[in-house]
């Protein structure tokens, strides 16, 4: 029962990776890093082409890091807290639903973080790394 419970808590780390992966290669690969640090600057945030390289780089190590159980708390922690401002600044204007009754909203978002508090929560206390 134990190594079923393991694997299944690796597949929820590696499917969270990959969302966080696949945004931050889209991202690059899409040519919308100075898109979304346009938006960004046009809500007020500062060095905002930095800030989303800096967002970018995280997503693509914060992911491979989650998926190899290395500092997991404070990776999903600051997942976390990347989803909030993004539910402040974009989703929470848009409403709950993201699909069929709504366009951009939260749920997808709360998904995510739920899922994240899970994997902090649920680290090996006795995990050095």
């Amino acid at each position: 029962m134990k190594k079923i419970q393991f694997n299944s808590f690796l597949i929820l780390k590696i499917a969270i990776a990959i969302i966080f992966l696949s945004h931050a290669i889209i991202r690059i690969t899409g040519g919308t890093i100075e898109r979304f640090a346009g938006f960004l600057d046009s809500k007020g945030f500062p060095v905002s082409l930095q800030l989303v390289w800096g967002i970018t780089i995280y997503e693509i190590i914060g992911s491979i890091l989650l998926v190899f159980g290395y500092y997991t708390k404070w990776i999903s922690s600051i997942f976390i807290l990347i989803l909030l401002v993004g539910i402040v600044i974009i989703h929470f204007a848009n409403g709950w639903f993201v699909g069929e009754h709504g366009t951009g909203g939260m749920e997808y978002s709360f998904l995510l973080i739920t899922t994240l508090a899970v994997i902090a929560a649920n680290t090996n206390k006795n995990n050095t790394k």
